[in-house]
Parts: C-alpha cells; structure tokens; sequence
C-alpha cells in the first residue's frame, strides 16, 4: 500500500507489478446480457441502460485492436502510461460461446503493449470452461475478472432486478479463485431500499470471500431507465456527497487491507446523466473521500473481521 494513501489503490498495485504506470482501456466487444436477451429478463437491472455501460464502439464497427490503439495513444498522452490493460467491460462479456471468448481474448492479448486482461461479467455467467480459458492466460499475463454483485442481500437483488442471488457470486470466486485469476468484485452504493447498514454489512459479507480487489460505484440516475422512472415519480432518492463519502469511508474500513481499490465512484455520461449532479464530479468526489478518511483518522482493514 502507498504510505501516503489510505488505502490499496489499484495505480499502486499496478506500479508495484511493472513498475511504471499501467492504465486500463475500455472495450466494447459487442456482448449482450441474459438480463436483455431473454435468458433471464429483458428489461435488464433498473439502473443500466441499453448500452450496458459500453462505448458503442462496436457497433460503430471499430474492432479490438483498433479500440486499443487508440487508447494507447491516448493514455500514454494524459497518463505517461507504458503498459495497458485490456477491460472488457460493456455488457456481459464471458456470455458467449468459448470459440468467441478465445477469439476476443487473444485478438486483445495480441496487441503490442497489453499486459493483462480485465473481463467484466455476472457471477452467474461463468463455466469451468470459461475460467479453464482465462486461467491458460495467467502464465504470461495479468488476468482479472469483474464480477459484478452489486449487494449482498438477496431482497435488493430481487429488487433491482439483478436476476442472481448472493449465493451465485460465492460460488463463482470459489471456482475462480482456484485458478490464479484475480477476482474484483463491483457494488453500488445507494441502492433502493438499502440503510447505511446493509451498505457496510455487504462489505463484511464480502471482505473473506477470496476477492482480490473492489469497484464501489455510486448508484446515480441515467436516462431511459426504469430507476429514471422512479426518480421521477419520486420513489428514489440519491445519495448526498457528503452521505457517499462517508459510507466510502466505513466501506473501507471493513475490507483487508490487501485488497485493491479499483474505483471509489462512476464515470457517468454527462448526457445521459438525470441525477444526482454532483456524480459528473469525480475528482472532487474523491478528494472528499480521501480527506474524510484523514480526518476520522480511518484506513482500509481498521474494522476488518473475519466472521464464521
């Protein structure tokens, strides 16, 4: 962990692997979700909209290697950065079959400079054969997978439309932690019906599971979405920034402190941001995060146990 920092953040980890700066780049590879299809529902979870966080870079026919050249080119001018990651991260992206899983995988482990692969996805969408295939990477590359959770409670789920239970998430980091693959496990703060104390026990619930690292995001509202509906039916309330930074604050604390902190808050679209306004800013988000935690004198791991 960085002495100055409160805690694990994932620059850190990275710099300390390949000792320079090492920076993620986003990937459309053009999946879809059992949520959308059919397989499991087709409205999908109430916060995400048709794009599934993704670039639409596929649709506008830019393959995998030219998403990543770009991206090269542009880390390496706003970040010095030497060395990239490729993150598959739009929609579900080991829902497919193997033969196209193997060919986008390797298409972005071929590109000059790419170190590792990061591949978002649903606890539930996951095989033997899929990790068998992420695994055989591990040898020469860093390999994480982003498994998204969301909550650790079952009745939030159910609520948000996830279409998995809490259950389904353990099942695949056991499977996947077997395997020298780096697991990142994501949650929303903020989501409907959820206290402060369901937020922090999902941090307890999940803090001994085998996760090698955390995405907190904040749940804000995007357009054309059943959560925009409610916003504005006013079933939903945000959260304030000061209410975020301090539930940040008691999240971390309870997690080991080994475990790496990929992301303390979301990037929204600005156009298709609905609310809450303070979202579009993240870097004073994160300042406020980082100075809280200063000033209560808390680090990651303070409040960490281990439970039977």
């Amino acid at each position: 962990m960085n002495p100055q920092k409160r805690y694990y953040d994932f620059n850190t980890y990275l710099r300390n692997i390949f000792g320079c700066r090492v920076q993620k780049i986003t990937i459309d590879a053009g999946m879809t979700c059992p949520n959308r299809d059919g397989s499991i529902s087709r409205g999908g979870c109430i916060y995400c909209n048709e794009k599934g966080s993704g670039t639409g870079a596929h649709g506008r026919g830019i393959s995998i290697t030219e998403q990543l050249e770009v991206g090269k080119a542009a880390v390496a001018r706003r970040y010095k950065a030497e060395k990239v990651i490729a993150y598959f991260q739009a929609h579900t992206n080991t829902y497919a079959p193997l033969e196209r899983l193997a060919a986008i995988y390797g298409e972005a482990l071929a590109v000059p400079g790419v170190v590792g692969i990061s591949v978002g996805t649903r606890p539930d969408c996951v095989t033997p054969e899929t990790i068998d295939l992420l695994a055989s990477y591990t040898r020469d590359y860093l390999v994480w997978v982003e498994y998204g959770l969301q909550s650790a409670h079952d009745r939030t789920l159910e609520t948000i439309n996830r279409g998995h239970d809490f259950n389904a998430f353990r099942k695949a980091v056991t499977m996947t932690a077997k395997r020298n693959i780096n697991i990142c496990a994501h949650v929303i703060l903020g989501l409907p019906g959820e206290t402060r104390r369901h937020m922090l026990e999902t941090a307890e619930k999940i803090a001994y599971t085998g996760i090698n690292g955390i995405k907190i995001h904040l749940l804000y509202v995007i357009k054309n979405t059943i959560l925009a509906d409610w916003y504005k039916k006013g079933r939903y309330r945000c959260l304030e920034k000061e209410e975020y930074a301090d539930i940040v604050c008691d999240f971390l604390a309870r997690l080991p402190a080994d475990i790496v902190v990929q992301r303390l808050t979301g990037d929204p679209h600005p156009h298709e941001l609905l609310a809450p306004q303070w979202a579009l800013e993240k870097a004073a988000t994160l300042k406020r995060i980082e100075a809280l935690m200063a000033e209560r004198q808390i680090r990651q791991g303070d409040h960490a146990q281990q439970t039977p």
